[in-house]
C-alpha cells in the first residue's frame, strides 16, 4: 500500500513538471491555412434524445464540404480510451474528463470535434469547456422529454433500467442536470435531424468557426 502511495505521488510530482512543447504552427497560422477554426461541439442530453444521430449527420455535412470533423461518442470511447473505466460516479467523471481533453486537442488541430455524450453532470461539462477554452466550446442541449426518449429507446435501456437491471441510469435512478446556459438548445421531439444540423451549422458560421 505504501509503495502504491509513493507511485501516485511520483506521478503527480512529475506531471506537474510537464510543459506542452512549442508547436511549429501557431493556431492562427493553422486556421489561416485551413480556412476555418477548430472547436468542440458538445451534444448533451438524455439517452435516445438524438445525440449520435445528429452528431453523425453534422459530421457528414461538414466533411462533405471539406471541413475536417470527427464524432466522439460513448460507445467508441468506451472500447478504447476509457476501456479501463466502469460506471461508478468517479469513473463517469473521469470518462468525460478524458473526452474533454481529447476533444480539445482535436480542436487545436483544426478539427470540428463533435462529442455526443449524456454527460449528465454540470461540473463535468464545465470541466470539458475548460479544456477547450470558453471561446472554443459550444454546448448543445438536446432537450427531449423523458417520455419521448423512453418511447424511442432503441437499445431497450430504459426498460432495463425500470426493471432494475441497469442501476444508476440517467433519467430513471440517476439525475440529469440540464444545462442552463447552453449555446444551442434543440427540441428533438419537434425538430427534424436536418433542422437541428442546420441550426448548429448556422451558429458555427455566425461565430466565425466556418469561413
Amino acid at each position: 500500500m505504501a509503495r502504491r502511495v509513493q507511485e501516485v505521488n511520483y506521478m503527480h510530482h512529475h506531471a506537474a513538471e510537464i510543459y506542452p512543447s512549442t508547436q511549429g504552427l501557431s493556431r492562427d497560422e493553422r486556421e489561416r491555412l485551413l480556412g476555418h477554426k477548430g472547436c468542440v461541439v458538445w451534444l448533451t442530453g438524455l439517452s435516445a434524445s438524438g445525440k449520435t444521430t445528429i452528431a453523425q449527420a453534422l459530421e457528414r455535412l461538414l466533411v462533405e464540404e471539406g471541413i475536417p470533423a470527427f464524432v466522439l461518442d460513448g460507445d467508441s470511447v468506451r472500447k478504447g480510451l476509457c476501456r479501463d473505466l466502469g460506471f461508478s460516479e468517479s469513473d463517469r467523471h473521469e470518462n468525460i474528463r478524458r473526452v474533454g481533453e481529447v476533444a480539445a486537442l482535436m480542436a487545436e488541430a483544426g478539427v470540428i470535434a463533435i462529442a455526443a455524450f449524456i454527460s449528465p453532470f454540470q461540473k463535468d461539462r464545465i470541466t470539458a469547456r475548460a479544456c477547450a477554452g470558453p471561446n472554443r466550446f459550444i454546448e448543445v442541449f438536446l432537450d427531449a422529454p423523458l417520455s419521448v426518449c423512453e418511447k424511442r429507446d432503441p437499445k431497450n435501456l430504459y426498460k432495463r433500467a425500470r426493471s432494475g437491471e441497469i442501476p444508476h441510469f440517467t433519467g430513471i435512478t440517476s439525475p440529469y442536470e440540464a444545462p442552463t446556459n447552453a449555446e444551442i438548445s434543440l427540441h428533438t421531439a419537434e425538430q427534424t435531424v436536418e433542422e437541428c444540423v442546420f441550426t448548429i451549422k448556422t451558429y458555427l458560421i455566425e461565430k466565425g468557426f466556418l469561413g
